[in-house]
């Protein structure tokens, strides 16, 4: 049984062990704001207030897919968009095909977007750096004008969305599909929060950092690797899932490049390897745009250089930099 020396109890940093009181009150607040949303919106009579929330929430979901390939395994993706239309098309097809109930076009999109994962992975991370960026960007492309030339399926005007898809009596109730973003959300943080502390976490972040190192010790990167990869693409489907609920459309616009993009920003604006990162970097980057929007028509113009400059004075994140400022309220507690 180990225990800890004089000398090593000494070196231990000051307020080790102590609960991270500001990390947590952060997320506590922020649990909060998100339940009241709808009750908000129901009070004022503001339902843009639960489209938007609604919105964040989809894209925190498909932020935190990416975060696991991203900021736990430094596997740089620019097609993970790709995944987001996938699973938004597969709800549209099946209800063309009569096919309504909500459980089986989420197993349906589910089988369907882990084999294209499994084959784009397989080949993509036998490459590093921008040979895998390149890669991912490839097949997104090539699916992203797939859709654009299907022209029985809207080509690229997209197509609409009949009904919602079934779930019982909970079925195109807005409060009913917001609470099950926030469910997700919130299930898929305490999965990575628990991926992160076990041997698979352990493994696929150890690569991110030294792969060679990793294989040199006998155990196999690829393996972890591509199914961290298989992982965040399943994720990235579900929010395509409740994107086309929450909006009733679907175009190959889902699939652009630029839409990856924007998913690695709020990675990286968030804190990416962090669990709440990807939430607090999709809500500040749509509600920066939202503010620009009704301030000027040129928001573009000035969201652009804006998100340069945050990402540089916060090469942490946003989280990143609460979690340094509880560390030094930590440090400084005797």
């Amino acid at each position: 049984m180990t225990t800890l020396s004089p000398s090593s109890r000494a070196r231990r940093p000051a307020g080790a062990g102590r609960r991270p009181r500001l990390a947590s009150g952060a997320i506590a607040l922020l649990a909060l704001v998100l339940l009241a949303v709808p009750a908000y919106a129901a009070v004022a009579g503001d339902a843009y207030a639960l489209t938007l929330a609604s919105r964040i929430l989809v894209f925190a979901l498909a932020a935190a897919g990416l975060n696991i390939a991203l900021g736990h395994g430094g596997m740089v993706s620019m097609g993970h968009a790709m995944y987001m239309g996938l699973g938004a098309y597969a709800v549209v097809l099946m209800q063309g095909f009569g096919i309504a109930s909500g459980w089986l076009q989420l197993l349906a999109l589910g089988a369907v977007v882990a084999v294209v994962a499994l084959a784009v992975g397989w080949v993509a991370l036998r490459t590093r750096g921008i040979a895998f960026i390149m890669i991912t960007l490839a097949f997104a492309q090539l699916f992203f004008f797939l859709f654009v030339s299907l022209k029985a399926y809207g080509g690229d005007e997209g197509m609409t969305l009949q009904q919602p898809s079934a779930f019982g009596v909970l079925t195109g109730h807005a409060s009913a599909l917001y609470y099950a973003l926030l469910a997700c959300v919130g299930a898929v943080a305490y999965g990575s929060w628990r991926m992160i502390g076990s041997r698979f976490g352990l493994v696929l972040r150890a690569s991110r950092i030294n792969e060679r190192r990793v294989q040199a010790v006998g155990t196999s990167v690829l393996p972890y690797r591509l199914t961290a990869y298989v992982l965040s693409a399943l994720v990235c489907a579900l929010a395509g899932f409740f994107l086309v609920n929450l909006t009733g459309f679907v175009s190959p616009a889902y699939l652009a490049w630029t839409v990856s993009g924007e998913l690695i920003v709020m990675v990286v604006l968030g804190g990416a390897g962090t669990i709440a990162g990807p939430l607090v970097g999709a809500a500040a980057l749509l509600l920066v745009e939202e503010g620009l929007k009704s301030w000027t028509e040129y928001w573009m113009m000035v969201l652009g250089p804006l998100i340069v400059l945050m990402v540089l004075a916060l090469r942490r994140g946003l989280w990143g930099l609460l979690a340094s400022a509880n560390d030094t309220d930590a440090e400084a507690r005797p």
